[in-house]
């Protein structure tokens, strides 16, 4: 009994220092001579190169308050688990000339694994001023704006209870992650702001975006090539032009997208629902694969569900040869609200890579305009019909 006593004794204090030794370290820019309304980016990046450095848990705080940031970039590899806790602010300047790296998105966090972003804080992109000078829908030489948040290689990590409002560009680009969640996320920027994508996400893998309200002038989320396995669940979208899968094919090296799943989203007055969007007259010849749209509200949504294997939006292309891009193996069920237009869906496929494989059913839609009755248009494809369908589909 004395042995185990005296062991015990021995073992407590070391058995505190381990679990001590665990505890996150933080790593706060206000330790960092961070002055009111001064640029934080020199004292974020300082605390993140330490906090990257240690060997245990960190934590990078900006505290609550508002702060200016020109433009920062986080880069690991880290050693250990790293937390950026946004409780506060951080704005970006109204100029976007006013950024150091023209080419570089406002805030870029790189090759970390085990990221987690968090704290309740906003991203304020202040991009009123830079939406009345994008004319890139016209204009093939217009300015490059920047993203507000760019999340590349990163693997292993959550971003959660954090917003992103009123970026200049795109609100978050995601490229070459891995297994990355958005959680309680959200997007906020008003309908009239132009090419504000919520969440753009390419050549990834394993990504979930659950239980988050995207509200932009852009698509909520847009997935760009390569995407492999996205899971889209629990998302409120509203104003936007809803999820889109594209646009695809004007680049010749362009990749696969295969697993999509969109499950249990709203959407609201938005310009469409789901939407799949493919160039035609362009060369990239891949395949869009296993798509799966189910449990899905639409509330005076103008398309609710829309396939556009001629998309050419401001006749940026020609229409003399068809897209080149497969749709296959989808599956559209349990959609239910209401059309905004008299054309509630649209199945438009390309002339030399028809559908294949598409099953729909069980869809309940009622036109909330003055125009009806409600109406599908369709072309090369002839779907698996199962379940209620109404309206009728490619009768």
């Amino acid at each position: 009994m004395k042995m185990a006593s005296k062991f015990t004794l021995l073992f407590l204090p070391l058995l505190a220092y381990i679990v001590n030794a665990q505890e996150p370290a933080t790593f706060d820019i206000g330790n960092y001579g961070v002055k009111p309304d001064a640029n934080i980016a020199e004292a974020l990046s300082c605390a993140w190169k330490e906090a990257c450095a240690a060997t245990t848990p960190s934590t990078v705080v900006v505290p609550k308050g508002t702060f200016m940031l020109d433009q920062v970039k986080l880069a690991g590899p880290c050693k250990a688990p790293i937390e950026l806790q946004v409780q506060g602010t951080i704005q970006a300047p109204s100029d976007y000339n006013d950024l150091p790296d023209k080419d570089a998105a406002w805030i870029t966090i790189h090759y970390v694994d085990h990221l987690t972003v968090q704290g309740g804080g906003v991203f304020d992109g202040n991009g009123k001023e830079a939406w009345a000078k994008n004319d890139c829908g016209t204009n093939p030489d217009c300015v490059k704006l920047p993203t507000n948040l760019s999340f590349n290689f990163i693997t292993n990590s959550i971003i959660r209870d954090v917003t992103t409002q009123d970026s200049k560009n795109f609100h978050v680009n995601v490229l070459g992650c891995k297994n990355v969640t958005f959680q309680q996320f959200t997007v906020s920027a008003p309908g009239d702001s132009v090419n504000t994508d919520g969440l753009h996400i390419s050549r990834s893998e394993g990504i979930n975006v659950t239980d988050c309200v995207i509200k932009t002038g852009d698509d909520c989320i847009s997935i760009g090539d390569g995407m492999k396995e996205l899971h889209i669940e629990k998302i409120t979208c509203g104003p936007g032009h809803g999820i889109s899968v594209g646009s695809l094919g004007r680049g010749a090296t362009e990749e696969d997208v295969t697993g999509i799943y969109v499950k249990n989203c709203t959407f609201i007055g938005t310009q469409n629902g789901i939407r799949v969007k493919t160039w035609p007259s362009a060369p990239a010849e891949l395949k869009i694969t296993d798509l799966h749209y189910e449990d899905i509200i639409m509330d005076n949504v103008e398309n609710p569900i829309i396939i556009d294997q001629a998309y050419c939006p401001y006749n940026q292309c020609k229409l003399d040869s068809p897209s080149l891009i497969q749709v296959s193996q989808m599956t559209v069920k349990n959609i239910r609200g209401t059309s905004k237009t008299p054309v509630a869906m649209t199945f438009a496929c390309s002339e030399a890579k028809p559908c294949e494989n598409v099953e729909i059913g069980d869809i309940d839609l009622a036109c909330s305009g003055t125009e009806g009755p409600l109406t599908t248009k369709c072309a090369n494809i002839k779907p698996t019909l199962v379940g209620k369908q109404n309206p009728p589909i490619c009768a």
